[in-house]
């Protein structure tokens, strides 16, 4: 484990972005983590590593996991044009998901060795820091038992419905992909696969649940100080 324990965390808001482009800027920027990582270790140093947290919107796209089931894309591949999607096979856990405007995409690029070494605990902060998001618009969400993401009535078999997906990869500690909430998505798109593969399950956004558009900017506002305060990062712009 780093002795040097960097806890600042760059941020940047990417704004509407072609998903792959994402991909590959956080992906140069995870091997950037695990080069300082490999230089430590040859070198027998403790040269800081870096970390970077990422806010971002994707035209309408579906992503599936490395372990996810093709058929869970209800449509055909080359109809998706007809609907202006696209289609990436990820190298992120979990199965199909939806990104797309008004959805709050975030990816925290950093090195888990600054913070602590525990993915479960990992994935289990990027829950709550939107279930807290939810509590400010005064909505309970929660988590089911064996399942990822965070959810709305999450005791109730068939009235449970989630509002934020989570599909990440790790190497050595250094974290990529994230989480998915949907503030003023299209839910529409969902129709179009089996969420996170999950059947009899439904989606809901936060402009759902208060039955009208949300402050997308005031969401992320308040998403990131979330993070920031259960990370115990220090961000800088």
């Amino acid at each position: 484990m780093n002795e040097i324990r960097n806890r600042k965390t760059k941020f940047l808001d990417l704004g509407l972005i072609d998903y792959k482009k994402a991909w590959d800027y956080q992906t140069n920027l995870f091997q950037s983590i695990l080069d300082i990582k490999t230089e430590n270790r040859a070198n027998n140093s403790q040269l800081p590593t870096n970390n970077y947290l990422f806010f971002c919107e994707h035209p309408h796209v579906f992503t599936l996991g490395k372990s996810g089931e093709e058929q869970n894309l209800l449509i055909k591949k080359e109809a998706l044009h007809t609907i202006e999607a696209t289609y990436y096979h990820t190298n992120r856990g979990g199965d199909i998901t939806y990104h797309g405007p008004g959805q709050l995409v975030v990816y925290p690029v950093i090195d888990l060795e600054n913070f602590f070494t525990d993915i479960h605990q990992y994935m289990r902060l990027l829950e709550e820091s939107v279930i807290q998001t939810l509590q400010e618009f005064d909505i309970k969400a929660g988590r089911i038992k064996g399942l990822t993401g965070v959810w709305l009535d999450s005791e109730h078999e068939t009235k449970a419905r989630k509002i934020c997906a989570l599909g990440v990869k790790t190497s050595r500690w250094v974290t990529l992909h994230g989480l998915a909430f949907n503030v003023n998505s299209s839910l529409e798109y969902f129709d179009y696969i089996v969420p996170c593969g999950i059947q009899g399950k439904t989606v809901t956004s936060l402009e759902q649940e208060k039955g009208s558009a949300q402050d997308f900017q005031l969401v992320k506002s308040i998403l990131k100080d979330k993070l920031a305060n259960l990370f115990e990062m220090e961000i800088v712009n």
